[in-house]
């Protein structure tokens, strides 16, 4: 039975209580952390968990036999205690983003190298049937070479969502919606595509002047082969309507799912494929539906992984490639510049301080503007 803790009890712990509750008979929670113990003690009532509390994850790692830990911290916090909790020997699942930095992700990964110990990057969304089976059929490549993705990460936030102390903040949370929104978008987009040659963005701040940082970005990826990845992240977006559509050279599928097929008349104008329209809808309704999705989907793969029985779907190099693609759209939009991947130390975005540095973000406010860059920003609870 695999000891688990729980370290941050804020808006994101329920999904991962839940999750460790169906597998009951593989792990159990012994542990919860949060710097402000009431938090944790509110948690566990409400889960009717009976556990230990702790307000300081060194405590937690000191004192508990565990096994696993979930780090549920904002990102600012995720690399110290991702490092202190490999380095004593546990394993370790944390929430997106994975850090506030490449170099903080570099680390994170060395360190459970040294220990032998797994991390796993929070990317509930690849465990859902739509995305998995959407990855199956982008694999058989019947759609022919992939020419053009276009990624919708578009989600609607009020003027109050950045009233929280650490949130829209490039010191504690790290980025606006391009890191923690579309985040889930952009790591299905390197999981199926893969990661783009080059990276060219705009980021604005419209509607959140409360906030340090972008509310929409729109980035382009160019892929070694010519193709095309046009990525769209928002906060501003009515109706929240996100997709992700692969136009392949015979045919295109999206999630959420549809197929259109098409075929040239002797003109070289098109008419529609009906034949690899069927081929195509009969491959995606024969295959499997996902048991267990999202969180819960995850925590089951970081469980089999830790039994031996599988390697893990996302581990810390996959969400560094994750975070590498979204530093590439802060540099290229910043620095108002084409960016080549793969980004190495030598990138001015690569350290949390180069970060803060580079990131001249602006919006107007009464006619004048204003950088955050400098903003001295306050301490206070874990993440809401």
């Amino acid at each position: 039975m695999l000891k688990v803790a729980i370290i941050g009890t804020g808006a994101i712990a329920p999904s991962h209580i839940k999750g460790y509750k169906e597998f009951s008979e593989s792990c159990e929670i012994v542990a919860l952390c949060d710097i402000y113990p009431e938090k944790a003690e509110k948690a566990a009532k409400e889960y009717d968990l009976n556990v230990n509390i702790y307000d300081d994850h060194q405590k937690l790692l000191e004192s508990e036999d565990v096994d696993l830990v979930s780090v549920c911290t904002p990102p600012y916090t995720h690399a110290e205690i991702s490092i202190n909790s490999l380095n004593a020997g546990v394993h370790v699942i944390v929430e997106k983003p994975m850090a506030s930095s490449l170099e903080e992700c570099d680390a994170m990964n060395e360190a459970a190298k040294k220990s032998g110990k797994l991390l796993s990057v929070i990317a509930q969304n690849r465990f859902r049937t739509s995305m998995m089976k959407l990855k199956q059929v982008l694999d058989t490549e019947l759609m022919g070479p992939i020419v053009h993705t276009q990624v919708d990460s578009f989600w609607w936030r009020g003027y109050s969502y950045y009233d929280l102390w650490w949130r829209g903040t490039w010191e504690k949370e790290g980025g606006g919606c391009t890191l923690n929104h579309a985040v889930h978008h952009i790591d299905i987009l390197q999981w199926m595509k893969g990661m783009p040659s080059e990276i060219t963005a705009v980021t604005s701040n419209t509607a959140h002047d409360n906030a340090e940082v972008e509310d929409i970005s729109i980035a382009i990826g160019k892929y070694e082969d010519g193709s095309l990845a046009q990525i769209t992240s928002s906060v501003v977006h009515h109706g929240e309507e996100q997709q992700l559509i692969f136009q392949g050279k015979n045919a295109r599928v999206s999630a959420p799912w549809k197929v259109t097929a098409s075929k040239s008349k002797e003109n070289g104008f098109p008419e529609e494929d009906l034949e690899l329209e069927e081929k195509l809808q009969k491959v995606y309704g024969e295959l499997a539906e996902v048991e267990y999705e999202g969180h819960p989907g995850q925590i089951q793969d970081v469980l089999l992984a830790i039994q031996g029985k599988k390697e893990l779907l996302v581990d810390g190099q996959q969400g560094r490639q994750t975070l590498e693609l979204i530093t590439a759209i802060y540099q290229a939009a910043s620095l108002k510049e084409t960016v080549k991947l793969p980004l190495t130390e030598e990138s001015p975005f690569y350290t949390r301080e180069g970060s803060l540095k580079n990131a001249t973000y602006f919006f107007e406010k009464k006619n004048s503007v204003s950088n955050f860059s400098d903003t001295t920003i306050t301490t206070g609870s874990d993440k809401a």
